[in-house]
């Protein structure tokens, strides 16, 4: 069995950012694990993400401030303390309807692909 770091540091996790939104990797392939990504998204008050979808299920647990996620059409709130668990396939866009920064945990198991439109697939940075 091959010897890895169990507890990675933040102080070290890379950090990749779009306009109005930050996504720090803590945990993935490009870090040790082998199953799932997990990465902290923080997304600016008026910001929203680009309506995308995953080749995985993706799971988010809010955890600061609040979001509107539209999910194939229909929106839901997205408050901290709750979870969202998007299904393969279904669009997905997240906005910062808030007047705070909206901090949520992210993970996707490895090997999923997010599309974006009508563009190839591809591995989010923040994933690999």
């Amino acid at each position: 069995m091959e010897n890895r770091m169990p507890v990675l540091s933040r102080d070290n996790a890379p950090t990749f950012n779009l306009p109005g939104i930050c996504f720090t990797t803590l945990s993935s392939p490009s870090r040790g694990a082998r199953e799932n990504a997990v990465w902290e998204v923080t997304i600016a008050p008026g910001v929203s993400g680009a309506p995308h979808r995953l080749t995985r299920e993706e799971t988010f647990v809010a955890l600061s401030g609040s979001a509107m996620v539209e999910l194939d059409g229909q929106r839901f709130d997205l408050v901290a303390g709750s979870t969202l668990v998007v299904d393969a396939g279904q669009i997905l866009s997240v906005s910062n309807v808030g007047t705070e920064p909206f901090r949520a945990l992210a993970v996707l198991p490895v090997g999923g692909q997010a599309v974006v439109g009508d563009r190839p697939a591809f591995t989010p940075p923040w994933a690999a």
